[in-house]
């Protein structure tokens, strides 16, 4: 039997990803898998296309394009770019500092062709410490770097993955269309999204589930490292990640009104855990391990402030009539 052709989209902007890139090529290659092809969407950088295309054909990678973004900056309509060009019949994405288990492929075509009730897959999205001093930061505040905080051994029905590793079968764009590029009125902040997280595959993940009546599946064994530097545990990069954090998932709250099940309660499940679980293991670590206590407690503080504040922005905006969606 042959299994489906896996198109995987890379967004990219930025020269000093140059090396990731790469990388993250040298582990696509290295799939057990091969009936895939790789897409490289970079923008805003010439020399990043030519760096990229100089390493492809240094190391002669076969099904591997790179396309230059000249419309709409932002990671989301690179994904869009990406999309139009694709042959698979399932279109995965995963971001540029991220390496791919070498059974990554075979397991996500494994998987789509065993059940057809599947539209998508996600699946863990490890952190690779730049240091391994970092490793004390709470695994319930992992998205704030795309990575996944949940520990299921076991395939699950989820409402969406992240970015970092998720894959959907072509009929999911078919019946949808493609990533919304922005939320709401986002102006003021930028032209583009790429240091915001947003809630677009969220919003499109619960279009398709939706639209086609099909599940979206976190499995254990589709797995991908994702690279943590130093700077995403700077305070200002989890304030801005937070805010946006919260203001996206204000505007997503709206599609819980047309359905019976809320469209937030994943997030709901997660604020739990941090009340009854992280907070009480951070204050038993304070006679054992103060400072680090003292870190994750701070840092779950500052997380929860900032996430409130974009959420309440977001809803005030829509209050006083300037949001535009």
């Amino acid at each position: 039997m042959t299994l489906a052709k896996i198109s995987i989209i890379v967004p990219c902007y930025t020269m000093d990803r140059l090396r990731d890139v790469t990388e993250l090529l040298d582990s696509i290659d290295a799939q057990t898998y091969k009936n895939v092809e790789t897409i490289v969407v970079a923008e805003r950088s010439p020399e990043l296309v030519s760096g990229i295309k100089g390493y492809i054909q240094e190391k002669g990678y076969q099904n591997t394009q790179v396309l230059f973004n000249k419309d709409e900056w932002g990671s989301y309509s690179a994904r869009n770019l990406g999309i139009e060009r694709a042959k698979g019949s399932v279109l995965a994405f995963i971001d540029d500092d991220a390496l791919l288990f070498p059974d990554w492929a075979q397991e996500t075509a494994r998987s789509y062709d065993k059940d057809d009730s599947v539209i998508g897959l996600t699946g863990p999205i490890l952190p690779l410490w730049e240091h391994d001093s970092m490793a004390w930061f709470p695994r319930e505040l992992y998205w704030i770097f795309s990575c996944t905080y949940w520990d299921w051994t076991e395939k699950t029905e989820v409402r969406n993955g992240y970015g970092t590793n998720i894959s959907f079968r072509r009929e999911a764009f078919d019946a949808c269309g493609a990533f919304k590029s922005s939320l709401g009125d986002e102006k003021g902040w930028g032209k583009s999204d790429w240091q915001r997280p947003g809630a677009k595959e969220t919003e499109f993940s619960v279009r398709v589930t939706r639209e086609t009546g099909k599940r979206i599946v976190y499995n254990p064994d589709i797995r991908v490292k994702h690279k943590v530097y130093r700077y995403r545990l700077a305070t200002g990069f989890i304030i801005r990640r937070a805010y946006w954090e919260g203001y996206a998932k204000a505007w997503l709250s709206r599609w819980g009104r047309s359905s019976d099940r809320e469209v937030l309660a994943t997030e709901y499940s997660l604020l739990r855990r941090i009340l009854f679980s992280l907070v009480p293991y951070s204050l038993g670590l304070l006679f054992k391990r103060p400072i680090i206590a003292l870190r994750r407690l701070w840092t779950t503080a500052l997380v929860l402030s900032c996430v409130s504040g974009g959420y309440l922005v977001y809803s005030l905006s829509r209050i006083f009539g300037r949001g535009r969606h």
